[in-house]
This record gives C-alpha cells, structure tokens and sequence, in this order.
C-alpha cells in the first residue's frame, strides 16, 4: 500500500461540507486549492490558508489528492469535467458527496477510464461536524492507496468506516445511515405537532423522554430547535429531500418496500411548497 502523505489536495466544491474540509486540511498542514461554482465561497476561505482557484483544472493541476464535495452527481460530475483538462492518472479521487447509486457508478467509471483512484467515500455529518473535524467517513475503494486517502480522512474526521473495496458501498450505507437521520427527523416534528395538537406544552414530550431508553441526543437537539423556531441549516430541506429520492430508487432497485421513507419525502416536499426549502431540514415540523 502506498503510504504517502499527500502534498497537495485540491477541493472542488465549497458549500458547507466542503468549506470545512478544505479548512481543516489547511489547518493540519496540508497545502489545500479550492474551487466552487460561485467563486467568493472559494474565496472567503483565504484566511484558514486555502487558496482559491479561478478554474477547476487550476485547482487539480498537480495535486496528489482531488475532493470533491458536490449536492448531487451532476454538480460533481461538472465540476469534474471542468477539472479534466488538468487531471492526470494516478490521482486520488475521495467522492464525498451524498449522490446516490447510479452517479457513483457512472463517477467510477470515468474515474477508471482516466486513470484515477476513486473512492466513495460520503461523509455523516452537518455543518457543526464538519467544521470541527468530526465527520464520519464512509469509505470503499482499492486496498492500494488507502494509506495516503486515510491521511486526509483523519484531518477532517473522528472516524472512518472502510466498507470493501467495491465504489458504490460507500453510498449504499450513506442511504442506509440517511434514511435513519430522516425517520428521526420527521418522527420528532410530527410527534411535537401531536402534542402541540392536543393541547400540550410540546416541551413535555421531549422532557418526558429524556435520560430514559427512548431517548437520543439527536431527538433532543432536532425537537429544540423545532420548538424555538430556529431553522439555521445545518442540512436543508432541499438536500434532505433529495437524499429521501435516492433513498427510495435504491430501495425500489433492492426490491424493498419503504413506506415511511415515502411518506417523508412527500413531507419534505410538502415543505419545500410552502417556502422552506432553504430552511434546516427541522422545517418538516412546518409541514
């Protein structure tokens, strides 16, 4: 196994996740380039030690190790695209992007035709993770470069999870973890809306639950924040809507029968029609 440090990581995609990434690779030492579609994002980044690229391919021109950090397949499959003309083979691709089970196989495919290392590697977490370094990483890919991959996950990271060595696996836990994190989401609103419903101080149920073996952290943190009326995105509405859809094309792929997964998503959408699209995920409690 290749155990070099990179020397160099390009970032391709500076929205909440990879604005994080690409500053905590600074802060650890790495010599870290940026590229993002709205080029201030990239930009505002300067101060933590991240240079900003006007061009995607500037951006990769050199670097051991390429991140890319999209919403979905087809923003990461542009950004790399606009990366082509300065990619060379045996770079190290980490697709951290949440993009589901077909785009992960069509990004490794033209991975592999151009000579690149890919690994699927999507990242549990939000904002507040991410930004102080304690993602999880979902990682598959090739036993050959693991060594030099793990170095930048440990920069940005409290954990990584290496699944096999199949791109594609990566993915399929990240929807198996999200449908988790939205099943909890929609059951915290909808079970302070009951209470809110029936005439209770919802505040009872997440008092009652507390300490007690219904009880988790995330219930406590999501229902709060639902109470107080505070929708500052850590993971929004729109996202949370378009991993449920993924959620469910791999399921009906699978051949398995998710209908709470649906029901969230027609929750979710029912939402982003009444304008919170843009707010935290916690805005299914609007619905």
């Amino acid at each position: 196994m290749s155990q070099a440090q990179p020397a160099a990581i390009a970032v391709l995609g500076t929205g909440i996740i990879g604005a994080a990434v690409a500053c905590n690779l600074a802060r650890k030492g790495f010599a870290v380039r940026a590229w993002n579609r709205s080029p201030d994002k990239a930009q505002a980044l300067a101060a933590d030690g991240v240079a900003a690229c006007a061009a995607a391919a500037d951006a990769v021109r050199g670097a051991d190790v390429v991140i890319t950090a999209g919403k979905d397949g087809a923003v990461v499959a542009e950004a790399m695209h606009q990366a082509e003309a300065g990619l060379a083979p045996g770079q190290i691709w980490l697709q951290l992007a949440t993009i589901g089970l077909d785009a992960t196989a069509d990004l490794s495919a033209w991975a592999t035709a151009r000579g690149l290392v890919f690994y699927d590697a999507p990242v549990v977490g939000t904002r507040q993770p991410a930004e102080t370094g304690q993602l999880v990483m979902l990682a598959a890919g090739p036993l050959s470069h693991r060594e030099t991959a793990q170095a930048a996950f440990d920069a940005i990271s409290r954990r990584t999870v290496w699944i096999s060595e199949r791109p594609g696996d990566g993915s399929r836990l990240k929807l198996v973890i999200n449908n988790w994190v939205l099943a909890l989401t929609h059951g915290a609103a909808e079970t302070l809306a009951l209470a809110q419903g029936l005439g209770l101080d919802p505040a009872l149920a997440l008092e009652t639950i507390a300490g007690g073996p219904l009880d988790v952290p995330y219930l406590q943190l999501k229902g709060k924040a639902m109470l107080a009326g505070d929708y500052t995105v850590s993971f929004s509405v729109d996202n949370a809507a378009k991993d449920a859809g993924l959620v469910l094309a791999a399921a009906e792929a699978a051949g398995v029968r998710m209908d709470g997964a649906a029901a969230g998503l027609a929750r979710f959408q029912r939402a982003i029609a009444a304008g919170h699209g843009g707010k935290d995920m916690a805005a299914t409690f609007l619905a």
